[in-house]
């Protein structure tokens, strides 16, 4: 069993609220550093950056460099997070991706493949619908340099993130807590809370938190179903990287050399609702059709029992 995971090692709650302090942390004490010594570097060269504006940050550098300074503290932070959980916890770091013994790459590709074709659908037919709101963006040697950056860092980026929530958070909060719906709603609300100051939320509002939510719940109900973190990692991969090579906005997180840019105005309607509401909820059930899940009721909302053998467990520290 998944959350059972946990049980293998050391699992004191303090251990998980530290290392999230540290790994995730750090991580983004490292990422304002970069981006405080990226802003430094422009000024001193006598370029004024008006730093009130989020965007205007944002557009400090080519958009290829602001790529690599705001994508590489994750990939330092996935390190941390491999680094720490065996002098702290005593496990290895695999025990965080499933209950099985090796990551099963199939179903992350499965999940990454799936999605990828979804998101390219979703931008084709918005952009047959209304052409208007697109324009051609593609430039063909900064989008070649892109997607090679693309396609390294982003992964690690959404490997991160799917490690310490629906991973690391998720055995902790359910080892404390001895059941599933307390971790699924924790690492949910704070995985979307977490979104708080992308600039996206100062464009839509606040309302566009439900979305980022949304999408924590999900992710973390495939997770639970699933007994690993293969489909969620396949998933977040492909969501982030397909928005990063096909389509920005001057209103979005990510400022790519993307084949498209989407000039129309932000509103909060039936595309936020949507996924929530009907394409997340049918991929699911793809999901439970293709892998045969069964027992719903105990995995979401069952008690989380410590009956695995605590094999990996050093001396105490």
């Amino acid at each position: 069993m998944y959350i059972e995971q946990a049980f293998k090692g050391r699992h004191e709650l303090w251990r998980y609220i530290l290392g999230v302090f540290v790994t995730f942390g750090g991580s983004q004490v490292i990422g304002s550093f970069i981006l405080g010594g990226a802003l430094v570097l422009k000024t001193m060269s006598g370029e004024s950056v008006d730093l009130s504006n989020p965007m205007d940050i944002l557009r400090i550098y080519d958009p290829n460099i602001m790529l690599v300074l705001m994508l590489v503290p994750f990939a330092l932070g996935l390190l941390g997070l491999y680094l720490w959980m065996k002098p702290v916890h005593g496990v290895p770091f695999k025990v965080l991706h499933s209950a099985r013994e090796k990551l099963d790459w199939k179903k992350v590709f499965f999940s990454f493949a799936i999605w990828g074709l979804i998101s390219i659908l979703f931008i084709w037919i918005g952009y047959v619908m209304a052409p208007e709101d697109y324009q051609w963006n593609f430039k063909p040697v900064p989008f070649a340099i892109m997607c090679v950056l693309s396609v390294v860092l982003i992964p690690l980026q959404t490997s991160f993130e799917e490690y310490i929530f629906r991973g690391y958070l998720m055995q902790g909060i359910g080892a404390f807590a001895r059941n599933r719906w307390v971790p699924l709603v924790i690492t949910s609300l704070i995985f979307g809370l977490m979104h708080i100051t992308n600039p996206e939320i100062g464009k839509i509002g606040y309302i566009a938190l439900v979305a980022y939510i949304g999408i924590g719940f999900f992710l973390g109900i495939i997770t639970l179903m699933d007994e690993g973190l293969e489909l969620a990692l396949g998933f977040h991969a492909a969501n982030n990287l397909f928005i990063a090579l096909f389509v920005t906005a001057d209103w979005t997180a990510f400022q790519t050399h993307s084949m498209l840019k989407d000039i129309s105005e932000p509103s909060v309607g039936f595309e936020i609702f949507f996924p929530l509401l009907v394409v997340y909820p049918i991929l699911t059930l793809i999901f439970a059709r293709k892998y045969g899940w069964t027992g719903w009721k105990e995995k979401l909302f069952g008690k989380v029992v410590p009956h695995v053998q605590e094999d990996y467990v050093q001396s105490e520290i």
